[in-house]
């Protein structure tokens, strides 16, 4: 336990899963606990699938970033991080493009502690404790201030993220916010469980990872999702199910057809 205690803030219990920890353990990463272990396991045992769609989700983040920096894009925010580990932002666009900079931005404080770790030493990349339905706390936080210039095109991630939003908390209001806040030539990304393909067991999983922190998913249509896209032109192929979105390669798609179904995902540029 005192291991864990030199990175886990003090007002944290590690007995409690987290949903960050969760999805870290599903993508394969190293910063979770037996308690999101288990958690993971008995998702994978009700879905069978959970641990590809974070794979591919992951898979699609890694494509939309790389195009962002072959438009031109050299700083991105992240909001809705999650442990920034496994082929993160960071990674990849820098990879890229060395001189990239990234915010990362997420509300669980575990999460914070191990990008706080995980960034250290990188002067280019800042780690931020906020809610996504916070806009002002995020954009004028000393960490995006100190890092992005909002003068140049900002490559904004939400993945996995918006539906975690109630209609009741104006995730239209919120996108528009931040659609406003964003320069000309930036990009917008976007993941959101489908709603056209929900069933008993996907609901259960997220059921369960809304009592470890995420909230209630709140599944959507693709004519809504587009929505969120305000006035950004989508780059083509447009909003489609995240496996189809510019796949690469066998790594970005599953073998199983209702995996690759079970989210839309796309990128829109703001004119």
């Amino acid at each position: 336990m005192s291991d864990v205690q030199n990175w886990v803030p003090q007002s944290v219990d590690v007995s409690v899963p987290s949903a960050a920890r969760v999805y870290d353990y599903l993508l394969g990463g190293a910063h979770n606990f037996a308690v999101d272990r288990l958690m993971g396991e008995k998702a994978e045992e009700m879905m069978p699938n959970s641990r590809n769609a974070a794979r591919l989700n992951r898979a699609f983040l890694r494509r939309a970033v790389r195009y962002m920096t072959d438009q031109g894009v050299r700083q991105f925010l992240d909001i809705g991080s999650g442990i920034p580990t496994v082929a993160n932002v960071h990674e990849v666009a820098q990879d890229e493009a060395p001189d990239c900079r990234v915010v990362y931005v997420d509300r669980d404080p575990v999460a914070v502690a191990h990008g706080e770790l995980i960034v250290a030493g990188n002067d280019r990349v800042g780690v931020l404790q906020a809610d996504m339905r916070d806009p002002e706390s995020i954009l004028s936080s000393g960490e995006v201030k100190r890092l992005l210039d909002f003068d140049q095109p900002i490559g904004l991630l939400m993945l996995f993220m918006v539906h975690w939003v109630p209609d009741e908390a104006d995730p239209q209001g919120l996108l528009k916010r931040y659609r406003e806040a964003l320069p000309s030539g930036s990009f917008l990304a976007i993941s959101h469980m489908a709603g056209d393909h929900v069933n008993d067991d996907a609901r259960s999983v997220t059921d369960r990872m809304s009592k470890a922190g995420g909230g209630d998913v709140t599944y959507r249509d693709r004519a809504e999702l587009e929505s969120f896209f305000g006035d950004f032109e989508l780059v083509e192929p447009g909003l489609v199910k995240f496996a189809e979105w510019r796949p690469t390669g066998p790594g970005d798609i599953s073998d199983d057809p209702a995996v690759n179904r079970i989210a839309f995902a796309g990128v829109g540029r703001k004119p």
